[in-house]
């Protein structure tokens, strides 16, 4: 296979590959590994600012004092919509790299990013109607998309082999967006700068994104024109199965770094300023660890690594009820950077899971070699927008709930323990689907495992 053309193709524009076999060892060591890692780059950087406009308003949130007429309860209803806009749009934005291609779509998703951007920048001012407020912090919300269109134009270029770490990477990087606008926002509040100064940071790079992915990323021929791949992944029981499991990981990944502030605000009486140089610290270290929670499952198993970090996050959020109980804000921090960390390595191990559930299965249907692969990577990488889209909905319920909790009982607490009994269900659900053996299964051989594909789901 040569380099990919930059030249129009069979009528269409821009960069295509027409031929692709990552499973294939020498293809993949001689041409496909550069072109997959440099596309893996550039779309690190898009999905990177795809998450920090979607996650702009639990920033913008931290500046709006008492002149600007929102209550707590207002701020939580925000922020629930703009990640409930962002998990919606997760489905079309799957759709939209088989219509349009991985490259194409990345230029215009991230260009898309101006819309927001520029209209926050025009009413972030006190005086502006809550409605305006949530009109235009709806709009925020279609920077979610981008991790769906990345998640599946990625899985396209990387073997099974290599799919935990690069997916890992990709998702991590774009999650890194979440801290990374925290910080910006933390050295211009303690500059005494306002929140135009932000968005005025963010407007540029958002061009600069689009204008390298145009130049330097490519698409690929085998993924375009194939929607009826995700009609198929919606109707496979294990999308929806894996789409319940990623609400506990990613869902609280991202429903806690809308919220942390706010929490930090209302229950500990932080200002802005002293809640910003907290609110950063558990999404970092989140974004960081989930490559490596891709690593550990390409190392020992997905669905292992997902049963127990869900058993640590619960863990981790008992200590969180304890402190809240307690008004114990070091504990609190604490526990609550711990959840992220966890949040970080199950949103890993999760995302490996899925394209080695189809792989099994399309094993277990007697294909083998390139045929298998190539069918798990067409329902895999559906399936991975439409899972993304489902968990980001527990980032709306998690928001929902704090803001419950708040008007219930004056603090957190409550909309903890309801996170906690969820943990204990997602623990439940990935043993009983993912690693419960039948009665007799340890008896059986290899050869009679394959008539029972849940058998090799330990593996995933």
């Amino acid at each position: 296979m040569t380099a990919p053309s930059t030249s129009p193709a069979a009528g269409r524009g821009g960069r295509w590959i027409d031929e692709w076999d990552p499973e294939d060892e020498t293809f993949w060591r001689e041409t496909g590994e550069e072109i997959a890692n440099r596309n893996l780059f550039f779309s690190v950087l898009s999905e990177h600012i795809g998450f920090s406009i979607w996650t702009l308003w639990s920033v913008l949130v931290l500046f709006m004092g008492p002149e600007y007429g929102l209550t707590p309860a207002d701020k939580f209803l925000l922020t629930s919509m703009v990640t409930l806009v962002g998990a919606v749009v997760r489905v079309p934005y799957t759709f939209a790299v088989a219509l349009f291609g991985g490259r194409n779509w990345t230029i215009v998703s991230a260009g898309l990013l101006l819309v927001p951007s520029v209209a926050a920048f025009v009413v972030m001012e006190p005086g502006t109607s809550f409605s305006t407020f949530l009109l235009v912090g709806m709009l925020a919300g279609i920077g979610g998309g981008n991790f769906a269109s990345s998640m599946t134009n990625i899985n396209a270029f990387f073997p099974l082999r290599k799919k935990g770490w690069a997916l890992g990477l990709n998702a991590g990087g774009g999650n890194i967006g979440v801290p990374v606008i925290q910080l910006v926002a933390l050295a211009i509040i303690g500059a005494s700068g306002g929140p135009r100064v932000l968005l005025g940071i963010y407007i540029p790079l958002i061009v600069v994104a689009a204008t390298l992915g145009a130049l330097y990323m490519d698409n690929l021929s085998k993924v375009k024109n194939d929607t009826g791949a995700a009609i198929d992944a919606a109707k496979d029981a294990h999308t929806w199965i894996m789409s319940f499991l990623y609400v506990g990981t990613f869902g609280s990944f991202i429903g806690y770094s809308f919220a942390f502030g706010q929490v930090l605000q209302n229950q500990f009486g932080r200002t802005p300023l002293q809640a910003a140089y907290l609110t950063f610290i558990g999404p970092l270290l989140g974004s960081l660890i989930r490559p490596v929670g891709g690593w550990l499952a390409d190392r020992y198993g997905g669905a292992r690594i997902t049963l127990w970090n869900f058993v640590a996050m619960a863990a981790a959020t008992g200590v969180v009820v304890l402190a809240s109980v307690q008004k114990s804000l070091p504990l609190f921090t604490v526990a609550f950077v711990a959840l992220f960390v966890l949040t970080g390595l199950g949103n890993g191990s999760t995302y490996k899971m899925i394209p080695g559930i189809f792989q099994a299965k399309a094993v277990a249907m007697g294909l083998r070699g390139e045929a298998a692969a190539a069918h798990g990577r067409r329902l895999s990488g559906a399936s991975m927008g439409l899972i993304g889209a489902v968990g980001a909905l527990g980032g709306v319920a998690i928001n929902l709930a704090f803001r419950q909790s708040f008007l219930s009982y004056g603090s957190g607490t409550g909309a903890f323990v309801a996170f906690l009994a969820f943990y204990a269900v997602c623990f439940a659900v990935t043993w009983a689907v993912y690693l419960r053996r039948p009665v007799g299964a340890a008896e059986r051989d290899e050869a009679a495992s394959e008539v029972n594909p849940q058998l090799s789901y330990a593996e995933v």
